[in-house]
């Protein structure tokens, strides 16, 4: 049995996410603060990622766990938000053990929206500030935190693109959860996993308007679930997760874009492992489905400002 909400990553328990956002910049922070143990994973298929300690996540590597995770607006600019979440992380005491004291471990990601708002990137202290805002709460879909300036259906030229944002979906199978969030910032259109257009119809031929170089764009994705996996098999829930980018965006993984998708284990949860990937899948591919419909649904009130 298969059970699809929309609560998002602080339905795994432990995992607590903070935002910051700017309203006038059209950029912000989400934070995702991970419980200890866990095991944490990392791949891009885009070819133009922008991001920060995602090395240590490949395997291999000798450093498994991690303490939060750090998305951000302001394109390369924005990975300096992570350094605000490490000092908040290093006053509490957490972080990788070392000689000269813990070095907490943030990993990160950005998306390119400096051409939507007022181009001013997050700072150390919008890192700072949405690392403090962190709850257990349900985490807000639209556009908030890193989703603030994200777009999508850019491919049909810039004037055509549509406001989107961050996206939340959790999956409780047989013994274990998967949960996902999303920032959508696609440069082709959103489709459900059924094939729904929600933004428009996919792209037809390479004609003039197909000039991906001038439209940035890059999806962003963190995966968690509670069920005690180690880093090879918590690949499979990548992949899967990667599948549903190529299913829901089209097109994915460009040249021009950092599409990218984390994923963490940390739980003692068991459960079978392609199950678990399949849930990988429904959880991204609803995620992304939840951004793009919470934004067409978002009033004129818009989100306020947090920082």
């Amino acid at each position: 049995m298969i059970d699809v909400g929309t609560a998002g990553l602080t339905s795994i328990p432990g995992i607590e996410v903070g935002l910051w956002t700017d309203t006038d910049a059209m950029t912000g922070v989400t934070v995702v603060s991970i419980p200890e143990p866990n095991v944490a994973a990392f791949e891009a298929r885009g070819a133009a990622p922008g991001t920060r300690e995602t090395a240590l996540l490949q395997p291999g590597m000798k450093v498994e766990m991690i303490q939060a995770i750090c998305l951000a607006g302001g394109s390369a600019y924005g990975l300096g938000a992570a350094d605000g979440v490490m000092a908040e992380l290093a006053s509490a005491g957490r972080g990788h053990p070392t000689p000269a004291g813990p070095v907490p471990i943030v990993p990160s990601a950005i998306i390119f929206d400096l051409m939507v708002g007022a181009a001013t990137p997050p700072t150390a202290e919008a890192g700072r500030l949405a690392y403090l805002s962190r709850s257990d709460d349900p985490v807000e879909s639209g556009p908030y935190g890193a989703g603030a300036g994200a777009t999508v259906a850019k491919w049909r030229g810039i004037e055509h693109a549509q406001p989107s944002g961050q996206g939340n979906a959790d999956v409780r199978i047989d013994g274990a959860s998967v949960a996902a969030l999303a920032v959508v910032n696609a440069v082709g259109d959103v489709f459900t996993l059924a094939g729904e257009p929600l933004t428009g119809g996919p792209p037809v031929g390479l004609g003039p308007a197909w000039d991906l170089p001038d439209r940035q764009n890059t999806t962003l994705a963190v995966v968690a679930t509670d069920a005690k996996l180690g880093r090879t098999d918590l690949m499979r829930l990548v992949v899967r997760a990667h599948d549903a980018f190529a299913v829901c965006l089209r097109p994915a993984h460009t040249r021009y874009d950092g599409d990218a998708v984390f994923a963490v284990s940390c739980g003692e949860a068991e459960a079978d492992l392609d199950a678990l990937g399949e849930a990988a899948f429904i959880a991204t591919g609803t995620a992304i489905e939840n951004a793009v419909r919470s934004v067409q649904e978002w009033t004129s009130d818009g989100p306020g400002d947090s920082n």
